[in-house]
This record gives C-alpha cells, sequence and structure tokens, in this order.
C-alpha cells in the first residue's frame, strides 16, 4: 500500500527500459572517455562515441580488432599492451599514460584505465578499458616543464646577480652560479646553512637578518644596502632584495633572495661626492674669491683714506676745522669699512641668525657697490625703489646675501650683458608658487629681474634644489638659490620666479612685514663726545688680541669705568674667584685659544648668575653655527658710542655731563 504522505512518482521512459539498454546508452552518451570492454585475449567487443571520436574508427570497424593496434609500434615492440592486461588481471587495475595511435595515424596522448571483468562465478572473462585524450594536459606540463627549464637555465647563467631561495627559517634551498662568483661558496658548501652567514658580526648583532626577512613578510618586499662577507672573509657593499613566496594554494613557502655587488658603483659613487665635495668647496672659494677681488681694491681705498687722514692729524698747527674734518674722515671710512666686511661675512654665510627690524630700500642702496662689483661692467644695474615703504624684521646678513645670490644668478643668466633691475613694493598676499596655496597678510616683495635667457621648464622645477646648477664646472655651486629659499621659508616668506625663455626672468624674494610697534634698528653713525661716568661700573674685559686689549681697557677707562683685563677663559675665571664674582659685567671676545668666550660665558651664568655677560667677535664659526646661546652681543668692530649703548652708559654719561655742568 503507498503511503500518501510520500507518493509514487511516475515511471520516466528511461525506467522503462531493460538495465542492459539504459547502459548501452550512457555509454553511447560519453564523448569525452572512450570506453570499451575487450575479451580476455584483448580483442574488442563494444564500442562507445567517446572511443569514436578519439580514436577515429567506426563500431563496425574495430569491434573483433586487437586493442594493441591503438599501441605506437614501439610499444607493440616493447610488448606493453600485452603486459597492460597481464598487470590489471593480477593486480586488479593497470593506470598509465602515454602516446597512442589514431585510425589516420596521428599520435595522441592518453590517461589509460584498464580493470579486469569476472563473471559471476569470478571467472575472468575480460577486461574493461577507459582512455581519455589527455594531449592538452600534456602540451601545458611540456611546456611548463620548458619554461622551467629556460628559466633554471637562465638563473644558472646569470654571474652577475646572487639568486637563491631560502626555506621559511632563512636556510639556502638552491643556488645559482652568480652566487658561488659574488660569495665564492660552492653549493654542496652553502646550501642547508642560514643566510644570515653572509651579514657581518655587527649586523648580526643588531638582528639586521631577522630584520630583512621579518619585512619582508610584513611588507612583501625587502630592498636595502649594506656590507656583507664573502667566503675568504673580505667584504663587498651588497644591493639586496628579498621577497616571499608562495605556492599555488597561497601557502607560504620560503623566500627569493637577489644580491647584487655594488662595491665598485659603491667606490665609484663615493669618488664622485669627494670629487664634487671638492668642486663645490673649489667653487666657493671661486664665488668668494670673485666678490673679495673687487672689494679689495675698495677696501685699499678706505684704508688710504684712514691713513693719510692719521698721518695728517700729526702735523703739528693744525687748525681745528681741519683737525675735525680729518677725524670725521677717519670715522666714516672705517664705518664703511666694517659695512664691508660684514657682507663679506654675509656673502660667506659666516653670520649668526640675528633679526633686526630694518629697511629694505636703505639695505639695497647701501649694497649698491657690492652689487656692482659683483656683476662687472658690462651688466648695468638699475634700483626702483620707493621712498616710503614699511620696515621688515628680518636677519639683515642673511637678507643681504639672498639678493646677492639672486644678483649673481641674474648676471650668470646674461653671458653678454644686460640689465638688472632691483625693485621693493609692499603686496597685501603672497601668490600660490610651486603649486603651494598663497597666503594673505602684509609683505614686502623684493624683486631681481634680468634680461637673460630665461629658464627651461625642466630646470625651474629644480632650481631651489640644494647644489642643483645647470652651471659649467667652476662657474657656481648650486646653493645661492638654495639659501635665498631657506632664508624666505625661516624668515615666514616665500620666493617666487616668473620667466620666459629668451627674454629674461623675475626672482622675488617675498618678507613679512614688521609690527608697526617694533622700532627699526638703528646702525651707529660716528664717533660722538662722551663724558666720564660719575657713578664707576666695574667691568671685567677678556680680550687675547693685546692691540684690542690695551685699546678696549684705555677706552673703557676713559669712559670712567673701574676695568681689569683677562687675556684668556681660565685667567678671566681666577679674576672672577679672586673677587667673588664682583664685577657689574664682563665683557668678552669670543674667539681665544683654549676655552672660548661662549664656553666662558656658559660657566659664568651658572656659577654668578647675576652678573651681566656681553659676548663680542667679528666672526666665529661657533656664532655662525650655534648662534649667541642666549648672550648679548655686539659685533666688531664696534665704537665708543656704540660700546655706551651696549653697556648701558648712557645714564651715567648724562648724569656726569650734567653734575660737569653745575659745578
Amino acid at each position: 500500500m503507498n503511503d500518501p504522505t510520500h507518493p509514487t512518482p511516475p515511471t520516466s521512459a528511461l525506467q522503462a527500459l531493460a538495465a542492459d539498454r539504459r547502459f548501452e546508452l550512457m555509454l553511447r552518451a560519453i564523448k569525452d572517455y572512450a570506453i570499451f570492454l575487450l575479451d580476455k585475449d584483448g580483442y574488442i567487443v563494444s564500442w562507445n562515441t567517446g572511443a569514436q571520436r578519439f580514436k577515429g574508427y567506426t563500431a563496425a570497424e574495430i569491434i573483433g580488432q586487437h586493442f594493441s593496434r591503438f599501441y605506437t609500434e614501439e610499444d607493440r615492440r616493447d610488448g606493453l599492451p600485452q603486459r597492460a592486461l597481464r598487470t590489471a588481471a593480477e593486480t586488479g587495475l593497470y593506470e598509465a599514460e602515454g602516446w597512442r595511435v589514431r585510425k589516420d595515424g596521428t599520435r595522441f596522448w592518453t590517461s589509460v584505465v584498464i580493470d579486469p571483468v569476472y563473471d559471476d562465478h569470478g571467472t575472468l572473462i575480460g577486461y574493461a578499458k577507459v582512455t581519455r585524450d589527455i594531449g592538452d594536459k600534456k602540451r601545458a606540463q611540456e611546456e611548463l616543464f620548458a619554461a622551467e627549464q629556460r628559466f633554471r637555465l637562465l638563473v644558472q647563467g646569470v654571474r652577475d646577480y646572487a639568486i637563491f631561495m631560502l626555506d621559511p627559517d632563512g636556510r639556502i634551498t638552491n643556488w645559482n652560479a652568480g652566487a658561488q662568483a659574488i660569495k665564492g661558496y660552492l653549493a654542496h658548501e652553502i646550501i642547508g646553512e642560514h643566510f644570515s652567514r653572509f651579514y657581518t658580526p655587527e649586523d648580526r648583532e643588531r638582528g639586521e637578518p631577522q630584520r630583512a626577512i621579518a619585512t619582508a613578510m610584513r611588507d612583501g618586499r625587502f630592498l636595502g644596502e649594506g656590507w656583507r662577507l664573502r667566503k675568504d672573509g673580505t667584504r663587498f657593499w651588497a644591493s639586496v632584495v628579498i621577497d616571499p613566496i608562495r605556492d599555488e594554494r597561497g601557502n607560504f613557502i620560503g623566500f627569493a633572495k637577489i644580491t647584487r655587488d655594488m662595491t665598485e658603483r659603491r667606490e665609484a659613487q663615493l669618488a664622485l661626492d669627494r670629487s664634487r665635495d671638492a668642486l663645490n668647496q673649489a667653487q666657493k672659494m671661486e664665488a668668494i674669491g670673485r666678490i673679495t677681488g673687487g672689494v679689495a681694491h675698495d677696501f685699499n681705498n678706505l684704508l688710504t683714506i684712514i691713513r693719510s687722514s692719521a698721518e695728517l692729524l700729526r702735523r703739528p698747527g693744525l687748525s681745528d676745522e681741519k683737525r675735525n674734518r680729518y677725524i670725521n674722515a677717519i670715522s666714516d671710512t672705517a664705518a664703511k669699512a666694517a659695512q664691508l666686511t660684514r657682507q663679506l661675512l654675509a656673502f660667506a654665510r659666516k653670520q649668526p641668525l640675528m633679526p633686526e627690524v630694518f629697511q629694505v630700500t636703505g639695505r639695497l642702496r647701501g649694497m649698491e657697490q657690492i652689487i656692482r662689483t659683483s656683476i662687472g661692467s658690462p651688466v648695468k644695474l638699475r634700483f626702483e625703489l620707493p621712498e616710503v615703504i614699511r620696515a621688515v624684521e628680518a636677519d639683515p646678513n642673511q637678507f643681504e646675501t639672498a639678493i646677492l645670490n639672486m644678483v649673481i644668478n641674474a648676471r650668470d643668466a646674461m653671458p653678454r650683458g644686460g640689465q638688472i633691475t632691483i625693485s621693493a613694493r609692499q603686496v597685501d598676499h603672497i601668490p600660490p608658487l610651486r603649486s603651494h596655496a598663497g597666503a594673505s597678510g602684509d609683505f614686502i616683495a623684493i624683486s631681481v629681474k634680468d634680461t637673460g635667457t630665461g629658464i627651461e621648464p625642466a630646470t625651474l622645477r629644480r632650481i631651489f634644489e640644494p647644489f642643483f646648477t645647470t652651471k659649467a664646472v667652476n662657474k657656481g655651486t648650486g646653493l645661492g638659490l638654495s639659501q635665498a629659499y631657506g632664508f624666505a621659508k625661516q624668515s615666514g616668506g616665500e620666493i617666487g620666479v616668473q620667466t620666459l625663455m629668451g627674454a629674461g626672468s623675475t626672482f622675488t624674494l617675498f618678507l613679512p612685514c614688521a609690527r608697526a610697534d617694533v622700532a627699526i634698528t638703528q646702525d651707529a653713525e660716528g664717533l660722538v663726545a662722551i663724558e666720564a661716568s660719575a657713578k664707576p661700573l666695574s667691568v671685567l674685559l677678556v680680550e687675547d688680541n693685546e692691540t684690542v686689549g690695551r685699546f678696549a681697557l684705555g677706552l673703557l677707562h676713559e669712559l670712567g669705568l673701574t676695568a681689569h683685563w683677562a687675556t684668556d677663559g681660565q685667567s678671566a675665571l681666577s679674576l672672577l674667584n679672586a673677587r667673588n664674582g664682583r664685577f657689574d659685567l664682563m665683557f668678552s671676545d669670543v674667539v681665544m685659544p683654549g676655552m672660548n668666550g661662549i664656553e666662558l660665558a656658559s660657566v659664568v651664568r651658572k656659577r654668578w648668575p647675576d652678573l651681566r655677560v656681553v659676548l663680542t667677535s667679528g666672526y666665529s664659526h661657533v656664532l655662525a653655527e650655534q648662534g649667541t646661546h642666549g648672550f648679548e652681543f655686539m659685533a666688531k668692530p664696534y665704537s665708543a658710542e656704540s660700546l655706551v649703548k651696549m653697556l648701558g652708559l648712557e645714564d651715567h654719561a648724562d648724569s656726569h655731563a650734567a653734575g660737569s655742568a653745575r659745578s
């Protein structure tokens, strides 16, 4: 009785057929496999559609024939068909791959399975044979094998690169000829060893090998350079690439490591760098010499005025009018000589960064002589400077350096001469430059315009890079515009350039305006009459130069001060210890043998924090590189008036003058 919950499905057309008939139809439908029966002697007794498609025979043509006809002639000579049937009968299965022959004589690569067939009583009555055409697979395998062989030959043939594999723990699993040539080990000497043996002891101590493979696992690749060791213990500079390797299923199986000996290239690069450094130094000296050569002429002229005026002052019977004229000539000329010295130091970038509030127009006009000396007679110089303009707050020496660099760059762009125009104007913003956003605010724009060759677009992108230069050897260091760029950025400004090929370029330096409530720094304009102080102050003078020391000591005494003179740092500390630091101030030179002025001032600051310290120097590399360390500073040469102002003696001088007037 049928279960109503599980009704019997209707009988299909296939189910209505006898089992043998269904099996026959199934075999006929299979086209991707040749499936047929053999009797126990190997003669074909059935044939399906797949067999006809693969082998080319119809059933009528092949049934009754021996299956060995599908084998190649060489396989038949070797008895392979009989061996296949015997193996199937003895072991229950024969499975193999090999060449077979179609009806038209062509060959194809097959996968063959032969199973023995038994009757109901267990008697062997024949064989079932299944054949599949796997020629595509065979060709793919052959191509893969050929590719692997070619790759193996390629890797083994490479001698300029060490190419080898590491297992997941970093042990070497293969070794190419390049690895042997570079590192010195034969394959049997190194396979199985850890790759860290190629590293120097110091790198192994720092864990560099482990870091390299950890980076390769984390980032998918490790790139690096460093010293490596050969078998004989010598070192070589290596470029290294390590990549993790994964199989077809994505499982990590080890690393591929490629090493190249870069020793010769590194030595060549180092030699080139040394040559470039030497060339840069020579070019710097040449640049300084080009400036100072012209300035030397002017300096000798100034010395001529000073010397002649001094000699005239020795003449007896001079009138007061002539005496004052010669004194004023010496004073004015000394001020001009000091200005020339400051400009030379600024050009050499040997000044500490000390921002001041100043008028750019006055600075530019004061630089006219050194600019004319720098550009030479073939280039005309023109100034377009307004009478009234706001002041800026920046390092004036660095400003002058930047202007000189821009001017020299403009001069070099006009090998046959031309005109340089220097102008200044006030603007309310900086325009967008070099893909950077602009900035709003009050700025002074100082432009240096030339009528030269212009700048090519490819060069324009790199002109502010340090050491980049398009000039010939001995014609530039590549540092000028980068200095101007750095000065502009450090000062809160910017530098831009406009250029047109064949028509010239304009470099514009933008500097922020100073606040309206900040006073402009005034330069001393000469000597004034100074009365002796009514209340003597105690000063410790530290100066190693005997001529300068005696003059400064006399000047301090002339000002009515109590002064003691020490010729070096240790002597100064001895005087301070003897008086327990009882001085009103210490006035010290910076450049001295042994302990320099900065070091002395630092010791004094710790031991006697209330003692005022003022430093002085004409030039010091310590100041140029490190600044004044927060101490007060007065540049040499200094005048009596500037000394009075720096030491804060105006009140004493005024009170003494008032007392003299009352008496």
